[in-house]
């Protein structure tokens, strides 16, 4: 006979208590204790014999150091954010909010490795094979190495496992999939943890490479206990508004890359597209001679990326003014702000500020501080800059511009999109040359650069 307790845990962290708790000690959430009964049974058959290791112990200094050959997938943006392909055996996490395009971006780098003779499973536990099939016709992704299975018992997914023998396995999603011997109900902390180690033990043991789709919360972070972060490789994050045709993949953990790096895709009718370009995607539709715009030159990853940063200022007619901010820090925006009003002399406190990046993007690096005074004092003066101006750094406390790092990409970048002048940090100018092509103006202080960019 199978004993059999019942517990209490906590929806958002996976913390246990023998009782039912209103606000979780663990994580400090209210209301997330769901009750689950957790049976403990000897377990034999398929798990056991598909898991199955004849390893032993070997000692470190006898282990051969080689560099592990990763699957390169035609996919040149999807490769970047994983540091250069998929590694076997690695065990890797996909977010995103519904409808994103996460499924779509699964089912085409699915598509794309067959075309290398690489076999692979793809197990759907929310929609039926038809419909994947619907879904691969209308991307052009069907092909006789690609095998379809709508599953959610751990147990047969593992026996589909041992008879395709694939090279690479997606799990869509992990919180549909169920192992018959934990009596709680999919997506609960215990079958999230308890498939997800099967999982890990498969791609480690049999050197699979396994992507797992997660849901995701209504504050973003992806649903189940923090410990599914831990246990991956790799933590992708697919983003994006629902108002623009436009995606990011971001990589918040990543055990054989950078974390910084960044894959931009655009959504189209068959399917997701590679923004080779995105510098000159952003700026497509920004208007010349118009006060508050401002093009700023932000590093994603090793990339040099050129966006359009707008804002508005305007009268208030209420006691406090209001600061709002849409693709960079809100804190980071009061601190420009203050900064004008304090080395400037410019009066704001009755005055309303606005500031976007325009296509949608997020801007968390010091650097767009500059292009945020510029745009700000553009807008109050209603005085435009120089339409093929590109300006960066970070402003202190102080109003001094400091140096940022990896000035040159951030030029050559602009220099190849037309732009004739760069402001920069004079700290900056040191250690690499300029190109002919573009006029550098170095500046140390919040002032020598807006009369630099308005005159």
């Amino acid at each position: 006979m199978a004993k059999q307790k019942t517990k209490f845990c906590c929806q958002e962290c996976g913390y246990e208590s023998p009782k039912w708790l209103g606000k979780c000690p663990g994580c400090q959430a209210w209301n997330t204790f769901v009750e689950e009964v957790e049976t403990v049974t000897k377990t034999q058959g398929i798990t056991s014999s598909l898991l199955r290791t004849k390893e032993k112990p070997v000692s470190i200094i006898n282990i051969k150091s080689s560099e592990e050959q990763r699957i390169v997938t035609r996919n040149k943006e999807l490769n970047r954010v994983l540091g250069g392909g998929l590694v076997p055996g690695s065990l890797l996490l996909v977010g995103g909010d519904p409808g994103i395009g996460k499924s779509t971006l699964l089912l085409q780098t699915s598509h794309d490795l067959t075309l290398s003779n690489q076999k692979v499973l793809y197990v759907s536990g929310e929609e039926s094979v038809r419909q994947t099939k619907l879904r691969a016709d209308r991307l052009n992704a069907a092909s006789e190495q690609l095998f379809v299975l709508c599953e959610t018992n751990l147990e047969l997914i593992e026996a589909a496992i041992e008879d395709v023998q694939p090279d690479f396995i997606v799990i869509d999603s992990i919180q549909t999939v169920y192992h018959p011997g934990v009596a709680s109900a999919p997506g609960s902390v215990s079958q999230v943890r308890e498939c997800t180690g099967h999982f890990m033990r498969i791609a480690k043991i049999k050197g699979i490479a396994t992507v797992l789709v997660g849901h995701v919360t209504k504050e973003g972070a992806i649903a189940g206990p923090r410990l599914l972060e831990h246990m991956v490789d790799c933590v992708l994050y697919f983003e994006g508004e629902r108002h623009h045709s436009y995606r990011l993949l971001r990589a918040v953990k990543n055990r054989f890359g950078s974390t910084n790096e960044i894959g931009i895709f655009e959504m189209r009718e068959d399917g997701l597209a590679e923004v080779n370009n995105p510098s000159e995607l952003f700026l497509s539709e920004r208007p010349l001679g118009v006060s508050g715009s401002t093009v700023v030159a932000s590093m994603e990853g090793t990339r040099p990326v050129l966006v359009e940063l707008q804002a508005l200022v305007s009268s208030t007619n209420f006691p406090s003014p209001r600061r709002m901010a849409t693709g960079i820090d809100h804190n980071r925006l009061a601190l420009i702000i203050a900064v004008l009003e304090k080395r400037m002399g410019m009066f704001l406190q009755n005055q309303d500020a606005y500031v976007n990046v325009a296509g949608g993007v997020k801007l968390d690096e010091p650097a767009v501080d500059l292009a945020i005074a510029v745009s700000i004092a553009s807008s109050l003066r209603e005085q435009p800059t120089q339409p093929f101006d590109v300006v960066f750094g970070e402003v202190g406390l102080t109003g001094e511009v400091r140096g940022v790092s990896r000035v040159d990409q951030r030029v050559k970048e602009a220099e190849k999109l037309g732009f004739r002048r760069v402001i920069v940090p004079e700290r900056s100018l040191k250690g690499w040359t300029p190109p002919s092509g573009i006029e550098i103006i170095g500046v140390n202080t919040v002032a020598e650069a807006l009369k630099a960019a308005l005159g």
